[in-house]
């Protein structure tokens, strides 16, 4: 490999590359701040006699002496302003010192009191609180009513009526959250751990009251997000307060034991589905009703009943959405949101009603494939669903199966399909393109490398319009101040970006053509791409694809091993082969993750939950997947962006965990409704 992502990855692997946590400006000094330790209430004293005896430190803030922020949008940022605690692990002091050890040391000597109030942190279906919000994440509408559900249901030859759950989970990057700020004057420059630094510089702004063009924040290189780097995070407002108190940079990185409590997770889910059909498995009213959660700082409605109004046909539908406010840290995004538990639900409802019917599950997916989005009546810009489950069924060689799992002495084995759809998200952007004199070339963009290789595939599309090798171009990113480019999150990035840098790369080759030696201070074109974008809006966007998973279930222990997971995907073109491989690959380990091993309790009496490190929250490592396989079907779609790609960084998660749960449906006959699938759900029931 030559070029940007060889260069990118040699960074990386020899330790060159520079994450937030990496950067010590001049006079440096580091902060810790302390967490609540009550789920509701308020802060009546805080002695920080102990810590400030030591001359290493350098202040304590509390909200009594805690600089005045201006109104946040997000009540999660307004950090240190008022005595209120609305969850356990919300910040309620920051420690600031020399070291990074006497900043820990001080923030353990803080003593904080409380008036602690009862609180609420368990979910029920029955719970008083629940209420209808008026919209779900992504804007969606709460509700969609189409057609008379109830009627179909009453008619209905078939039916299913099933109630699924998935439990909190958190996203847990490699690289914890961190920040370093520093002040020059009235100007304030963040080196923050985020998936996108526009967002951290207008948040910024507006709470530290300046001008956008005041606040430089620098995201070079991220260790992984999953969504929960998505937008601004308390650690960064700590330590640009902090950086202006004490008139020094600051460092503060996140414990990971903090992450828990601060930074978003995935709500937990109840969700009803109820499939009528006839007996050729056709279906005819489709509802899905889904409780969640979000704190009472904040509205977040997990969309996961939003894809039960893309995927099949039917005459009627019902989809809800209904939320309880509690006193729990607040939930936000994590890979697919909405879609990875949503989709669960669907997909297992799915294979019940063809085993209700005796149908085969990929055959019974395909006599319901819609040709329009069934709730919106908009044709689908393209849908290739037909090809991936008969691609993923020939490779992964589903003739082979029986109507019953096989056992292989005290092992219990069985496969399983589900379906995944992930919608095409395209946001502004602005882009610049810049032919030096040298004969190379120069992206500016303010993308985000998230781990998913961003400089390398925008290179691809600068090099590919320009027509010159890719590794006579380098893409620089990961910074405010340069040309604008929203977050990398979505599956929206490489879209976003992309089409800004293929309009600017477009314009300069045309520059180009035009003939002339390029002059020495170089030759460059920009574009924005706000009014592009909203083309193909009277299309249904969507990527789809379909997951295949093969299992063993020891009948003795009831421990469920994956032995192969088979994913195909029909997401547009695919402008880098190795990195889109990988994307997909990732997807289908975290979903075999989920399906398997994530699991975040709440613990009902300290309203917390108690897998806070990567020791008690299990996650798929290497032993846990031995054999993963991605593929997808060529599809070119006009309708997207003038690279006609969709995103891939989370339709690979999405159908997963389902495709897991009815595979070992089909090894052992116990239907598993509840994530994550593990000894408790099936010892007992195997036969053993």
């Amino acid at each position: 490999m030559t070029g940007p992502a060889r260069l990118e990855g040699r960074d990386k692997v020899t330790g060159t590359a520079r994450y937030a946590d990496d950067h010590r400006p001049p006079g440096c000094v580091h902060a810790c701040p302390v967490p609540a330790t009550v789920a509701r209430g308020a802060v009546t004293a805080v002695d920080t006699a102990a810590a400030l005896a030591d001359p290493r430190v350098l202040t304590v803030l509390t909200h009594l002496d805690a600089p005045r922020l201006a109104h946040a949008d997000d009540p999660t940022l307004a950090v240190l302003q008022s005595a209120r605690v609305a969850h356990r692990g919300q910040y309620v002091a920051l420690a600031v010192a020399e070291t990074p050890e006497a900043a820990e040391q001080a923030a353990a000597a803080v003593r904080v009191t409380y008036a602690a109030e009862p609180h609420d942190v368990v979910l029920t279906e029955g719970h008083p609180g629940v209420y209808a919000p008026e919209q779900a994440n992504g804007g969606h509408p709460a509700d969609r009513v189409r057609g008379d559900f109830d009627a179909a249901w009453a008619a209905a030859e078939v039916r299913v009526d099933a109630t699924y759950r998935t439990p909190p989970m958190h996203n847990h990057p490699m690289e914890p959250h961190a920040a370093t700020a520093r002040w020059e004057g009235d100007r304030l420059t963040v080196h923050d751990s985020s998936q996108g630094t526009a967002e951290v510089q207008r948040v910024l702004a507006a709470l530290f009251g300046l001008e956008r063009s005041q606040v430089l924040a620098v995201s070079e290189h991220v260790g992984g997000g999953f969504g929960c780097k998505g937008t601004p995070r308390p650690h960064v407002v700590l330590a640009a307060m902090a950086a202006r108190v004490v008139g020094r940079p600051v460092r503060l990185a996140l414990p990971r034991a903090h992450l828990a409590a601060v930074v978003g997770h995935r709500a937990p889910t109840v969700q009803r589905v109820r499939l009528a059909a006839g007996r050729d498995g056709r279906i005819e009213g489709l509802a899905q009703e889904i409780l969640t959660r979000c704190s009472t700082l904040k509205e977040f409605v997990e969309q996961a009943a939003v894809p039960a109004r893309v995927m099949y046909r039917s005459p009627s539908s019902r989809t809800t959405h209904r939320v309880v406010r509690q006193d729990v840290p607040a939930p936000s995004w994590m890979r697919a949101p909405g879609e990875a538990p949503g989709m669960f639900a669907l997909e297992s409802a799915m294979d019940e009603l063809a085993l209700a019917c005796g149908i085969d599950p990929v055959e019974l997916r395909l006599r319901n494939e819609p040709g329009t989005e069934p709730d919106s009546g908009r044709p689908f810009s393209s849908r290739h669903l037909t090809e991936c489950l008969r691609e993923g069924a020939r490779r992964f060689g589903w003739e082979r199966r029986g109507p019953a799992g096989r056992a292989e002495g005290r092992l219990l084995v069985g496969t399983g399909v589900a379906a995944s759809t992930y919608p095409v998200l395209i946001g502004p952007a602005s882009a610049e393109v810049r032919a030096e004199a040298n004969g190379t070339f120069l992206v500016r963009v303010n993308a985000t490398d998230i781990g998913t290789g961003a400089r390398t595939v925008l290179a691809v599309i600068a090099a590919e319009v320009l027509a010159v090798p890719v590794d006579r171009v380098r893409a620089e990113i990961g910074r405010s101040d340069l040309p604008y480019g929203g977050v990398a999150g979505g599956s929206s990035g490489t879209s976003s970006w992309g089409w800004a840098v293929h309009a600017a790369a477009s314009a300069l080759a045309r520059r180009l053509a035009e003939g002339g030696p390029v002059p020495a201070e170089g030759l460059s074109a920009d574009a924005d791409t706000r009014e592009l974008v909203a083309q193909g809006a009277e299309y249904a966007r969507h990527a789809f694809g379909a997951q295949f998973a093969e299992v063993q279930v020891d009948r003795d222990t009831g421990e469920v091993r994956l032995r192969r997971l088979l994913g195909v995907f029909a997401a547009g073109r695919i402008l880098n082969p190795r990195t889109a491989r990988s994307q997909l690959l990732g997807g289908m380990v975290m979903g075999a993750s989920m399906a398997l091993l994530e699991e975040s309790t709440m613990d009902p009496e300290f309203g917390d939950h108690a897998e806070r490190d990567l020791a008690a929250y299990h996650v798929a490592v290497n032993a846990d997947v031995p054999d993963v396989q991605a593929y997808w079907v060529a599809e070119q779609d006009p309708h997207v962006s003038p690279m006609g790609s969709k995103g891939i960084g989370e339709i690979g998660i999405v159908g997963t965990a389902a495709a897991v749960a009815n595979a070992v449906h089909h090894a052992t006959g116990v239907r598993v409704r509840e994530l994550p699938i593990g000894v408790r759900a099936l010892l007992g029931r195997t036969g053993g």
